[in-house]
């Protein structure tokens, strides 16, 4: 038997990227996958592609998008990887509104999924993944407010595993930190971002990175941690190409 067999997973931001590796690692583990998206041509495709797959076109960050979400599925999984792309210039050459980009899509789905995953609430057992960034941890200064969001989607795991804690919910929130994917729409954006700020090459600043995950390696990360039987309850971990690593304190 797969190890996702009987499993309802929803994907928050699944039509690409690391989403729809996570989509497509799902399915192949025998889950039933529900990928929710903007637009809703690229799920269409996905789709598609990924057989037995599911899909709900509709914007994560209105307040309501989670009852819609959670009425169509009651997930055992719960992925949260929809966000904005930062800006590539350093602090003073943005506005306020490129500042904030992720605060205002990236916090807010975090927010809303939480809270929603707490009150309706999901079924015990169940987890929430949050995928953040390594940069909440290493700071990113030509981003932005994105480094801060993603460290604030951090926070908000925590306060909700300590919420179903408090509660006796039975859920388990989990952050996963990966470090940037050069495999990505958002990994080749902050590649190119980074490597215009340095003045060196796109391919000089991958050489200069220590083991950057693939994009099926983040999806592989995030199956272990649904499926690993002695996994920890809660906590944030980091994903590079040399796998996981749990983040301590």
């Amino acid at each position: 038997m797969l190890p996702l067999t009987d499993k309802n997973v929803i994907v928050i931001g699944g039509s690409r990227g690391v989403g729809r590796r996570i989509v497509e690692a799902a399915a192949r583990n025998g889950a039933h996958v529900l990928a929710v998206a903007r637009q809703e041509s690229s799920l269409r495709r996905l789709a598609h592609e990924v057989s037995g797959t599911d899909i709900l076109s509709l914007d994560a960050t209105d307040e309501g998008a989670p009852s819609k979400v959670l009425d169509v599925l009651e997930p055992d999984i719960l992925v949260l990887c929809a966000g904005a792309f930062p800006p590539a210039a350093p602090l003073h050459e943005q506005s306020w509104q490129q500042f904030a980009v992720n605060w205002e899509t990236d916090v807010r789905i975090a927010f809303h999924f939480c809270k929603a995953a707490l009150s309706r609430p999901l079924p015990r057992g169940a987890s929430v993944i949050l995928i953040a960034s390594g940069a909440a941890l290493a700071g990113s200064p030509n981003s932005g407010g994105y480094a801060g969001a993603k460290r604030t989607q951090i926070f908000i795991a925590n306060y909700s595993q300590k919420e179903s804690d408090r509660l006796g919910l039975g859920l388990r929130f989990v952050a996963v930190a990966p470090r940037i994917i050069p495999d990505t729409e958002l990994g080749k954006h902050a590649v190119a971002g980074y490597a215009r700020y340095l003045g060196i090459s796109a391919a000089d600043f991958i050489k200069s990175m220590a083991s950057p995950p693939t994009s099926s390696e983040v999806a592989t990360a995030v199956i272990e941690l649904v499926t690993k039987p002695d996994a920890s309850n809660g906590g944030l971990f980091i994903v590079s190409g040399q796998g996981l690593e749990a983040v301590q304190g």
